[in-house]
């Protein structure tokens, strides 16, 4: 899980005070593009595939995410079923020499997965991060 340890900012009084750290609405969608999925505003990952450690808008601790080989698997059938029955629909169609298929649908499935790798890994952590149990519900009156 994603920890969400936020600081409290001291109020008057010595009362605790909400968190100061703007959260965003749409964690998913921040994590597809590549953002922080808590503010939207820092970089998730650290290289190609890598996971930064933290958040360096709001310091959102990354080093829990557990997105193991998720995104794998499901970018290898989303690639693989596109692949597949795009050769299958052109053999079908042209007829092509197999060295044909062999030079334009291995390299395509080679791109196609690793353009789809990133957005799927931010997904899985959006989502990870959306729906964990332990940070407070967005929606008054929900019960978690």
């Amino acid at each position: 899980m994603i920890q969400d340890a936020r600081d409290t900012v001291p109020a008057a009084g010595g009362e605790g005070s909400p968190p100061a750290v703007a959260i965003s609405a749409t964690p998913v969608r921040d994590a597809l593009r590549g953002r922080c999925p808590r503010c939207g505003q820092g970089a998730l990952f650290a290289g190609w595939l890598k996971v930064a450690p933290r958040c360096a808008a709001c310091g959102l601790d990354y080093s829990t995410v557990q997105t193991g080989d998720g995104p794998a698997s499901f970018i290898m059938q989303i690639a693989g079923f596109i692949v597949g029955f795009s050769a299958l629909v052109v053999e079908i169609r042209f007829h092509p020499p197999m060295w044909l298929h062999l030079i334009v649908w291995i390299p395509l499935v080679v791109i196609l997965s690793l353009a789809l790798m990133r957005p799927g890994r931010g997904l899985m952590i959006g989502l990870q991060y959306r729906n964990q149990t332990d940070r407070p519900s967005s929606s008054p009156g929900s019960d978690r």
